[in-house]
């Protein structure tokens, strides 16, 4: 039986993002103040994101990122930002609201494509650049949201019927968009590129299918139209790039947006996708059981994502190294990593202090070299 190939992704891996330190703040608010400009805001993230390359790296980690200090959300790195023709609307709730276990609520954004969809250029080449200059050892990554983000939030009324009378050509616009970004990254030496595609897990919560009813699509031919773009995403993928694909069910200031197992978009997820690894969320019981992963081929790598960032809370070594041994049952060790369910802070404002996410990076490091002779 085939192995997977490792490196990427690594035994112990990081999804993205960092918990913000008070400098990155600090200087963000002044910079919005109309007290700081960009080559002073851009000073401030350089030397925090040195800092952060150099914790990684110092902790052992084969893979490091710039902790996407110089972001506001996740999705800056490309979506609202680096392609023309969308604009931001207003925050909606209901069924795609975010939620904690004590109900509190945050409204989603919602994108609006009001043009034509058209690459402006590198977005992540530079930020790249600066990454991997700071790395010594360990591999950078870069991560991008995912193709489905705006479908997802945005459905058929928030992309303008004049500009794209056939949501075909919206679809082939954006892959092409997301094709030059990333042989731009290609080009400047990325070699690992990580896709935050979070819609297809949120498919299996029946509220989730509720709202997407209610607006007129239909969650099983949206899980063909997902897995189709990211297809043609990875088909543009330059030879010695590793792509990877993350999935969460939405991680903001410890909400989420979605619950439900891997149950109903295993075969396709797993069996359709041209992608060879997986960075699966799997903090909670919202996330499901690992029985999905028996649809997972021999030849795919999963990434179990058994330590949240949802909560402060240390997680015991010996329960994590649980979760993947339970996780093996389906999945050959050999063919399993560990990491977060998310980053630690996909927007500004995280859960934690930077002593208990330093804490939690120890702890996976523990646990990945205590199970794999090689992390």
């Amino acid at each position: 039986m085939p192995n997977a190939p490792h490196a990427p992704p690594f035994r112990a891996e990081l999804i993205g993002s960092l918990i913000r330190p008070a400098e990155i703040k600090a200087a963000r608010a002044a910079f919005e103040g109309g007290r700081l400009d960009a080559a002073g805001l851009r000073a401030v993230e350089d030397e925090e994101i040195r800092k952060v390359v150099a914790a990684q790296e110092g902790l052992g980690f084969k893979v490091v990122t710039d902790g996407e200090l110089r972001r506001n959300s996740y999705s800056d790195s490309f979506t609202t930002h680096g392609i023309t023709g969308l604009s931001e609307g207003a925050d909606i709730g209901g069924d795609f609201a975010y939620h904690d276990e004590s109900g509190d609520e945050i409204g989603q954004r919602v994108p609006q494509i009001t043009g034509r969809v058209a690459w402006t250029g590198p977005t992540n080449v530079e930020d790249f650049k600066f990454t991997a200059a700071c790395a010594t050892q360990a591999t950078p990554k870069v991560t991008l949201p995912g193709p489905a983000y705006i479908h997802f939030r945005a459905g058929r009324a928030n992309i303008s019927a004049d500009v794209y009378p056939n949501l075909d050509d919206f679809w082939s616009d954006l892959i092409a968009a997301y094709h030059a970004e990333i042989r731009a990254l290609a080009e400047a030496g990325c070699r690992y590129v990580q896709i935050d595609e979070t819609s297809i897990a949120k498919l299996g919560d029946p509220g989730i299918r509720d709202g997407l009813a209610a607006r007129g699509d239909h969650w099983e031919d949206l899980l063909d139209t997902y897995t189709d773009a990211v297809n043609a995403l990875a088909d543009g993928v330059p030879e010695g790039v590793a792509l990877g694909m993350h999935l969460c069910r939405g991680n903001k200031a410890g909400h989420w947006q979605a619950a439900g197992g891997y149950d109903a978009v295993a075969e396709k997820l797993f069996r359709k996708l041209r992608i060879k690894f997986y960075f699966l969320e799997y903090d909670s019981e919202r996330a499901g059981s690992f029985e999905p992963l028996a649809a997972v081929p021999d030849d795919k790598t999963v990434v179990i994502g058994a330590m949240t960032t949802k909560s402060a809370t240390l997680e015991p070594a010996d329960a994590l190294a649980a979760r993947i041994r339970e996780a093996s049952r389906y999945v050959s060790l050999d063919r399993l990593c560990i990491s977060p369910q998310c980053g630690f802070s996909s927007s500004m404002e995280g859960v934690m202090d930077l002593d208990e996410q330093h804490a939690k990076l120890v702890r996976l490091m523990e646990v990945a070299r205590n199970i794999w002779d090689d992390a």
